[in-house]
């Protein structure tokens, strides 16, 4: 299964920027999606896109209509997204607004539109509280819905998972979301997420299977207080230029660990963020056909097959109420 975080710039305002160096991934995340989208639809693969309701906004004056009262106040001034400034429409400022992307997503085969809060709402991080998150996740409710979209899954912003926060997301007809990986490297943690040895072995951990397949068992999706947690297995590593010799290490332990899932009957949940292929697009693109294609070996051999967050959510829950035998 595929989840994406679909966020442009409002998910590096902090790090590396926007208006930097890093807007040509940002642009060029306009020019990959429709290109991931043909490929989804070309290999029947379904997927979650986990979209900052910023995005789903028409214009300035739209935003600011949608924005909650209640803001959060972080001690790093560096993650206050309501306060960035913003350019009149999609036309003037495209790394800011994406309805038209949007659009696109919703009318193509299979895939979901689920929220990343509305402002990338940091749940770890100084200065914000419950009800301020209950706030944002209100205003990105409300934002989908005005588009006739139903939100129903959640990909919270650097994976700061907060259980005392969960009760929210229910309130808010939320049923599914992505949980931590479950191991050393992937624990919540306020920004920058864990010390530069941790990082590394992030890094390594892409090429290396240093914590194994991390495949998901359905057990694990057995739903909480009418919640389902679908936790990420593996992110997708955009190409680096000084590891190039490496990508076949890098694409060879996702395409193991996709047959060891298939093996097993579980889940593997693959996300990255589509900025991640704004640069190199026709590289980063090869190699997600290259692994789409096996998805497809693994269903024609053993009926390994594709959902999205709230495609698990839904048969979990499913499951779930259905009366004991």
């Amino acid at each position: 299964m595929v989840s994406l975080d679909f966020e442009l710039a409002w998910g590096v305002l902090d790090a590396p920027g926007a208006d930097g160096p890093y807007k040509a991934n940002l642009l060029g995340a306009r020019e990959a999606i429709p290109r991931i989208l043909d490929l989804f639809a070309d290999y029947g693969v379904a997927a979650t896109w986990a979209t900052v309701g910023f995005l789903f906004a028409e214009s300035r004056e739209e935003l600011e209509a949608f924005s909650p009262a209640r803001r959060p106040a972080y001690a790093n001034p560096a993650f206050a997204t309501y306060g960035e400034r913003v350019g009149a429409s999609e036309r003037a400022d495209p790394t800011r607004f994406a309805p038209s992307l949007i659009r696109l997503i919703a009318q193509t085969p299979r895939q979901r539109i689920g929220t990343h809060t509305f402002s990338h709402y940091y749940c770890l991080e100084a200065g914000q509280t419950v009800d301020d998150f209950d706030a944002d996740l209100g205003a990105a409710v409300a934002i989908a819905r005005a588009r006739g979209i139903s939100v129903r899954s959640i990909v919270f912003p650097r994976h700061q998972v907060r259980v005392d926060y969960l009760p929210v997301l229910t309130r808010h007809g939320i049923v599914s979301y992505r949980g931590n990986e479950g191991h050393f490297l992937d624990r919540p943690e306020p920004y920058p997420g864990g010390s530069l040895p941790v990082r590394a072995a992030r890094r390594a951990n892409a090429y290396v299977p240093l914590t194994g397949h991390h495949t998901v068992p359905w057990s694990l999706t057995r739903p909480r207080d009418g919640l389902v947690n679908v936790p990420a297995s593996h992110f997708l590593r955009p190409i680096e230029s000084r590891l190039l010799g490496l990508e076949p290490l890098r694409i060879g332990r996702l395409r193991r660990a996709m047959r060891a899932a298939a093996q097993r009957g579980a889940l593997l949940h693959v996300w990255w963020h589509p900025h991640n292929m704004g640069v190199r697009t026709d590289e980063h693109l090869a190699c997600l056909r290259d692994l789409l294609e096996t998805y497809q070996d693994l269903n024609e051999e053993t009926g390994f097959a594709s959902f999205a967050l709230e495609d698990v959510a839904d048969h979990a829950l499913t499951l779930a109420s259905a009366p004991e035998s």
